[in-house]
């Protein structure tokens, strides 16, 4: 991109007029975060995915794709808590996915990226699914609400679309629950955020968080998509006919930001908040969903803004959903909280060097792996091998394993070479005793750090599975 400075003679008469003059503030940008549910690396068309997302290519086309792109989190919950603070889940006691009643949530003392933007006059909606507390307001539990973590709007529900995503009936406006909406999760939420973005107050930038309930399951899509993807099986036609209908959902929104003029002053971001379920959509990373290797963490990520300046079309540096607080911070000069995990990527965007503050690592207690750090293009992994029977909530016993776990094993893969992890290099590499002390510590420091939840749930006999059990697939 090429800027152009205007240079501005001050002659004698004119110096009161144009020389003492301070300058105009910049025009702060708007910030659209797209999260899909469940997506996985290889979902997206260019990527040579099988379902049709036209404006995920656009977005990609536009903007920078990042090959090397990572959730905070193998599952739903860790990997938003994440995204919203610039930390890592456990660091602010989000361990596994939340199911309802339960007591673990977003403290309100995390400062998030809507609170952050607020001090910059931003204005803040948060639409679809939440899972980050009780919503709405339980008295029981009496989780901070989305408005108590920096959003004047929320639309959403507090877990995923229920029964599915057609007429669900537990979306929450402002604390206020609706009943059964007719129509599609996808295209409920994209018409709310455009009914926001028409009510809102045009003189002030806003930050917009869509975390879309697609293509979770249960899937529900209209038949006419389904029916394009006939030459697959059902299971699969239902799954691509629903990211099909999600990037028709997202393309509304990028056709009302570009036909309102809002669309050049706005960074718009994609991505997943985890791997998929599906085996053939993780474009053949090894595993899937719930698991620490790549097919569960490594994601599609996308950044759109006219402002990026690098030449890049494609940036393979690692980064991640951690990485976008710190971004921002950077970009409009808030002071960012303490202790993130993050570390600003806007030197990739101007293609200036880039140096990590701190490696990116990951930690699942639930399955195994249990603990991933990457370094470099290579990513080490350390495992307990532990094969107590696990439940699918955080319980009691959990914690208590967490605190007293050692590390039994460990396996590291260049993934430059072997992006699709089956050469374990561990044993015989030189840096080995390096790596090793590095995720060691990580460990250490995770627990030390244990989350003191109250009142979590003894380990329930429903549910229990070995922990390769809880991987959608190895």
């Amino acid at each position: 991109m090429f800027r152009f400075s205007h240079i501005f003679i001050c002659i004698p008469l004119l110096a009161f007029i144009n020389c003492n003059q301070a300058p105009a503030e910049k025009i702060k940008p708007n910030i659209v975060f797209l999260l899909a549910d469940d997506l996985g690396f290889g979902d997206v068309n260019f990527i040579g995915g099988a379902t049709e997302t036209p404006n995920l290519n656009r977005l990609a086309e536009e903007g920078l794709f990042f090959n090397n792109f990572y959730s905070a989190g193998p599952n739903c919950s860790p990997s938003r808590a994440g995204l919203l603070t610039g930390k890592t889940p456990e660091k602010v006691g989000i361990y596994s996915y939340r199911p309802s009643h339960h007591p673990m949530h977003l403290p309100d003392q995390e400062i998030t990226l809507a609170e952050l933007l607020k001090t910059k006059g931003y204005q803040t909606a948060h639409f679809g699914k939440w899972h980050l507390g009780a919503l709405a307001r339980d008295p029981q539990l009496n989780h901070p609400q989305p408005s108590q973590q920096g959003f004047d709007y929320s639309f959403g529900t507090e877990s995923n679309a229920v029964p599915s995503h057609h007429n669900p009936k537990n979306f929450v406006r402002n604390g206020n629950a609706l009943g059964v909406i007719d129509g599609y999760a996808c295209q409920i939420v994209a018409n709310e955020g455009i009914d926001w973005l028409n009510q809102r107050n045009q003189k002030a930038p806003f930050f917009m968080y869509f975390a879309f309930h697609e293509p979770h399951a249960v899937v529900a899509s209209p038949q006419e998509l389904v029916d394009k993807y006939q030459d697959q099986p059902e299971k699969d036609a239902k799954y691509l006919a629903n990211i099909d209908h999600l990037d028709m959902a997202i393309g509304r929104i990028l056709n009302y930001l570009e036909q309102n003029d809002l669309i050049d002053n706005t960074i718009i971001m994609f991505s997943s908040d985890n791997g998929s379920y599906r085996v053939a959509s993780n474009g053949g990373l090894r595993a899937g969903k719930s698991s620490l290797y790549e097919g569960g963490i490594h994601v599609p990520g996308i950044i759109r803004w006219p402002e990026i300046t690098t030449e890049k079309k494609v940036i393979e540096t690692s980064a991640g959903l951690v990485d976008i607080v710190p971004t921002v911070c950077d970009l409009l000069q808030i002071d960012p909280p303490k202790n993130l995990d993050g570390t600003s990527i806007l030197p990739l965007l101007r293609g200036e060097p880039f140096e990590r503050s701190k490696p990116l690592y990951w930690f699942f207690y639930r399955t195994v792996p249990e603990i991933a750090l990457r370094v470099g293009n290579h990513m080490v992994f350390g495992l307990d091998n532990d094969t107590v029977h696990r439940t699918h909530q955080y319980a009691l016993k959990d914690a208590e394993y967490i605190s007293s776990m050692t590390l039994k094993d460990y396996e590291l893969y260049n993934l430059k070479d072997d992006f699709s992890q089956q050469k374990d290099i561990f044993k015989n590499h030189p840096e080995k005793d390096t790596l090793k002390a590095l995720i060691d510590n990580q460990l250490i420091e995770i627990q030390s750090n244990l989350y003191p939840w109250k009142e979590l749930p003894e380990l329930l006999e429903s549910r229990q599975k070995v922990k390769t059990g809880w991987a959608a697939f190895r």
